[in-house]
């Protein structure tokens, strides 16, 4: 057989090539091995029906926390990524300097999916995350040594793709800036992007974006008061089209608390649509309100925000973000990871981190994955696995956040 894969008879969307058309994809030896518009299934040991179907770029999911079993906030990616579409999540500083070989050793290399990850300017990573517990990393700067993050970065050079700082009342306590400072010092020796996370102030926000640099991200970019980008008015915050101007990135990483249907009208409406879209999927929020990135991607359709830049917000440009330019396309020989994705119709209901509702009359779902050139079916693709669990997560959403969190962590 010429091909091990052939994905047959969908709609390719590839942002990073301009491609929108009917095309097959053809994978060998796990790598894209041929785009066509209509390559012979005999050619392929294995064939991969998509009519009907969007053909995309692997999705990437920028801010996640897959450290399960190792963190009190992890997730398993295996089990979310069939279900989500995602062949590649990235970490977003799970784990610290001190935690970091153990997240490797015993998440990243036994995972079927790709696993990356931001490295935590705390030591410690996440450690204190939970409906009773709540202690920020980066509260005791005792934590926060840039030299152990360099020499983390280096040990790990294959997998860390930036440095993670919690900023914020919750993150960071009485630490003000102090560990931004440290975090950019340490990304900066290390070469690499910075991820910044704020919550509620202080540090204020004003405080956070002057310091970023081309490349760095900020996420929960579209968050709720206080520390939103806009006023009340609705006109988004000058800094914010500074930091844009100067090639800050937005990732929305909508979590628990940081998406904010109002904030992000306003900025879609002011030209300031996000870079990346990603669902900060952690255990409190996978069962609502973010789900995972295929439900953020849906929200930000139902807002307004074209398909073909909604799925290069899941593809390209995070694979931008993390300079890792053979993931987030199919041009003949990138990764082999494909997302099968459909738009499903219907009356959908989603919500967002203040409670807020938006109904849309479709949504995106995936009928299963293909990682370096291997089929993985979405065993709960149907119509009503759909409704169950959907239907339990906005109950259970409304319960956790009743309980402790209200709209202030990730």
């Amino acid at each position: 057989m010429q091909f091990d894969l052939l994905v047959k008879g969908g709609r390719l969307i590839d942002p990073a090539s301009g491609l929108d058309a009917p095309r097959d994809v053809a994978i060998a030896d796990g790598r894209v091995a041929a785009v066509d518009t209509d390559i012979p299934a005999g050619h392929a040991a294995r064939v991969i029906d998509a009519a009907g179907c969007i053909v995309a770029p692997g999705l990437i999911d920028l801010h996640s926390h897959v450290y399960w079993g190792g963190t009190s906030l992890g997730v398993d990616a295996d089990r979310l990524a069939a279900r989500s579409g995602t062949t590649t999540f990235v970490d977003a500083g799970s784990a610290g300097a001190g935690n970091f070989l153990g997240f490797r050793r015993h998440v990243i290399e036994r995972s079927k999916v790709r696993i990356l990850a931001y490295v935590n300017i705390s030591f410690a990573g996440i450690f204190g995350f939970s409906q009773t517990v709540m202690v920020g990393e980066c509260s005791d700067l005792r934590l926060c040594d840039p030299r152990e993050v360099v020499a983390s970065v280096r040990e790990h050079a294959d997998v860390i793709v930036g440095v993670k700082v919690r900023s914020g009342r919750f993150a960071s306590g009485t630490s003000g800036i102090a560990p931004v400072d440290l975090a950019l010092e340490a990304a900066d020796k290390a070469g690499l992007p910075l991820m910044a996370h704020i919550d509620e102030p202080p540090p204020g926000r004003s405080e956070v974006l002057p310091r970023l640099r081309r490349g760095d991200i900020l996420t929960h970019c579209f968050r709720p008061f206080p520390n939103a980008p806009i006023f009340a008015s609705g006109a988004v915050r000058p800094d914010m089209r500074l930091a844009r101007e100067r090639g800050v990135i937005f990732d929305i990483g909508h979590g628990m608390g940081s998406f904010d249907f109002e904030v992000a009208r306003a900025m879609l409406e002011d030209g300031l649509a996000p870079d990346v879209i990603s669902s900060d999927v952690h255990l409190y929020c996978v069962d609502g309100p973010a789900f995972d990135i295929l439900v953020c991607m849906s929200k930000l359709l139902a807002l307004g925000m074209p398909l073909i830049e909604v799925l290069r917000a899941a593809t390209q440009r995070p694979a931008e973000a993390i300079a890792r330019p053979d993931l987030g396309t199919l041009r003949v020989g990138a990764v082999g990871d494909v997302s099968v994705l459909r738009q499903r119709s219907g009356r959908f209901t989603f919500v967002d981190a203040v409670g807020a509702s938006l109904v849309a009359e479709q949504r995106l779902v995936a009928d299963g994955i293909v990682i370096g050139g291997a089929w993985w079916p979405n065993e709960a693709v149907d119509d009503r696995a759909i409704e169950r669990f959907e239907g339990h997560a906005r109950h259970t959403h409304v319960d956790v956040a009743g309980k402790h969190f209200g709209h202030n962590h990730e």
